[in-house]
């Protein structure tokens, strides 16, 4: 059973990096800053690199990463393509999105977090992600933040 859980658990938290990722490269494509473009460009790679490491855990565990995508991510990727048509690429509505996307990000690390009798190695690794996870929430809200006019 605990195997099931610790799957599913790991499944929702590669989805939601993988919906991070899609976001960052379609919110970058939206701004015109060059500042965000290379913001977007570091989180992207971010979730990529953290979606590598947490698959390679699962297959030591023998556990199968899902290929399918969760409807949350469908709905907050077809959120972020709205905002940027709708506020005309905003910087500050788009940067909102992205903190919106981060708190999604937060709450899916804090959940893992719980996950019971997961081993040390992935434990650690979950800890270290979450520890990026919240550093880019903090830069979004920051940026979102001095981006009001």
């Amino acid at each position: 059973m605990e195997a099931k859980v610790m799957q599913a658990g790991l499944n929702e938290l590669i989805e939601t990096l993988k919906d991070g990722q899609k976001g960052y490269a379609e919110a970058m494509t939206d701004v015109e800053d060059a500042d965000l473009k290379q913001t977007f460009k570091k989180y992207a790679a971010q979730r990529a690199e953290y979606i590598t490491e947490l698959e390679d855990q699962m297959m030591k565990l023998n556990l199968k990463p899902e290929e399918e995508s969760s409807i949350t991510g469908t709905v907050h990727r077809a959120f972020i393509n709205l905002k940027g048509l709708i506020t005309g690429k905003d910087r500050h509505s788009i940067l909102a999105e992205c903190e919106r996307g981060e708190d999604y990000a937060k709450a899916a690390y804090e959940k893992a977090q719980k996950i019971q009798d997961a081993p040390a190695a992935l434990k650690t690794l979950i800890e270290k992600q979450a520890a990026g996870i919240k550093k880019g929430h903090d830069e979004m809200r920051a940026l979102r933040d001095a981006s009001k006019s």
